[in-house]
């Protein structure tokens, strides 16, 4: 009897484990990379956010190893307009997206900010339904989700 109930147990652990296992790699591609979507809406934390990326991807071992989709909404849209951003944040962009890092900005914070598509720095996605549903729908498809 105790033996039957030891092989039960090892097998429910057992299951557990591949379950587990399982969980984790649901957030990798098929191409074996880890996806990450990082969520922004503070313009204070812009800076530190991109730092984040950066150091994801170092950390993880490159670019080729990751997908990473940042989504900003509310005021965090402002620090990527091409007027108002600063040369530091320009510069990171363009180095995150060189290493394959996809932008996209909420089109509710454009149209509230008054802002045109095309005043966003270069290469900026639009997330059509909002940048909230946007990162629900990256969740939902096993993206990782970050909001430092």
């Amino acid at each position: 009897m105790i033996n039957q109930k030891l092989r039960n147990t090892l097998l429910g652990l057992s299951l557990l484990g591949l379950i587990l296992l399982f969980g984790a790699s649901a957030a990798m591609a098929a191409d074996d990379k880890l996806d990450v979507v990082y969520h922004v809406s503070e313009e204070d934390k812009v800076g530190f956010v991109l730092n984040n990326i950066q150091n994801h991807i170092e950390g993880i071992g490159g670019p080729e190893k990751i997908n990473i989709v940042l989504v900003s909404h509310g005021p965090a849209v402002k620090r990527f307009h091409d007027i108002e951003a600063v040369n530091k944040v320009r510069e990171n962009v363009a180095k995150l997206q060189e290493q394959g890092v996809t932008f996209e900005a909420c089109a509710n914070t454009l149209t509230a900010l008054g802002f045109e598509r095309d005043e966003l720095l270069s290469g900026f996605v639009i997330a059509e339904k909002g940048g909230v549903t946007r990162i629900a729908e990256l969740q939902s498809e096993g993206y990782v989700y970050l909001r430092p």
